[in-house]
């Protein structure tokens, strides 16, 4: 398929934007670059991002780069069983105008930011959890029965420790619906360590460039994203896989039959097909090609699957479902 010259030249630009961006994080993380790159998809593609690690991995270092290196206003978040949904959104109050009237002024939260580090989300209660609601999907809160939109780029990484639950609340399967990827930021490795060591003891510390000058060039490059072409058998392959994740359909491999209650949303489809449209562009191709559709699926489903009893009993993960999905699928 022949391209325009406007969209090839748009392509190179999401190019050299997505890698200088990228090489400005990685001066501050280390060895996370599969983390830094599948955070940087989900930016591009307008989703959300939950990040699975244990503490001091470098997450919120990693959220704070990306707001460094994109120009955006980043605020964070600390999620106790005490926070209030107002304390994330908002409240109104009450103050004095100049003719000595009182009235309701709208106080803004930490919310009104592009992007918003939402540390240890499964520490808040489900009330103050659902506050994020409406903010993820319809980029605007509702406070005193008034909309207040938000400015758009609006990207929410949140965190959460998959060790400790005691005194957590699991964020239920409509909110983990809402985040684009599931990323598991791993430990770092011997070689890493060290590497880390010699960037955070020494007097040096590395300077993040900017790399964007404004909020509406992150949305003109995601503009650019959705102009990529996308075959009618590469979109099929896409709803294979989702398909192939709900136990009662004939797509559905062994694993998935025995150990999953319920399969991926259409979201999980959405997210695989602007994920691969990325990953295409940054391979330097036109066009979607399966292995871009696959590529994805780990992060795109991963946290849009929900187990049976028995399978929460036996220790499966939904990357192994998901794992034997692709094997069954390939070709």
């Amino acid at each position: 398929m022949t391209q325009t010259p406007n969209l090839e030249t748009q392509v190179e630009q999401f190019r050299a934007s997505f890698t200088r961006i990228r090489d400005e994080m990685m001066k501050m993380i280390v060895g996370q670059k599969e983390i830094v790159e599948g955070v940087l998809v989900a930016f591009f593609a307008g989703g959300h991002v939950l990040l699975e690690g244990v503490p001091g991995l470098g997450k919120t270092m990693l959220v704070r780069t990306l707001a460094d290196a994109v120009n955006l206003k980043f605020a964070r978040v600390q999620f106790t069983p005490d926070l209030m949904p107002a304390d994330i959104v908002g409240t109104n109050i009450i103050s004095e105008t100049e003719h000595g009237h009182k009235e309701f002024t709208f106080q803004p939260g930490p919310v009104f930011a592009n992007i918003l580090l939402a540390d240890e989300i499964n520490r808040a209660t489900p009330k103050t959890q659902s506050a994020l609601l409406e903010a993820m999907q319809e980029q605007h809160v509702t406070v005193g029965g008034v909309q207040h939109p938000l400015d758009p780029p609006f990207l929410v990484l949140a965190t959460q420790n998959p060790l400790e639950m005691e005194g957590t609340y699991p964020l239920p399967e409509a909110q983990l619906d809402r985040f684009f990827f599931k990323l598991k930021v791993l430990f770092p490795s011997a070689d890493d360590l060290h590497t880390i060591l010699d960037r955070t003891t020494a007097k040096d510390t590395p300077i993040v460039s900017k790399v964007l000058d404004s909020p509406a060039e992150v949305v003109a490059l995601r503009d650019v994203v959705r102009q990529v072409p996308l075959a009618h058998e590469i979109q099929a392959h896409a709803v294979d896989l989702v398909l192939a994740t709900h136990p009662d359909n004939e797509r559905a491999t062994p694993l998935a039959k025995k150990y999953v209650r319920y399969g991926a949303s259409p979201r999980g489809a959405q997210a695989l097909i602007l994920a691969a449209k990325i990953h295409a562009v940054l391979d330097g191709r036109y066009h979607v090609s399966r292995a871009d559709i696959d590529q994805a699926a780990l992060a795109a489903l991963r946290h849009r699957i929900i187990l049976n009893f028995e399978g929460e009993a036996e220790g499966t993960s939904t990357d192994e479902v998901i794992a034997e999905i692709l094997k069954k699928n390939a070709g």
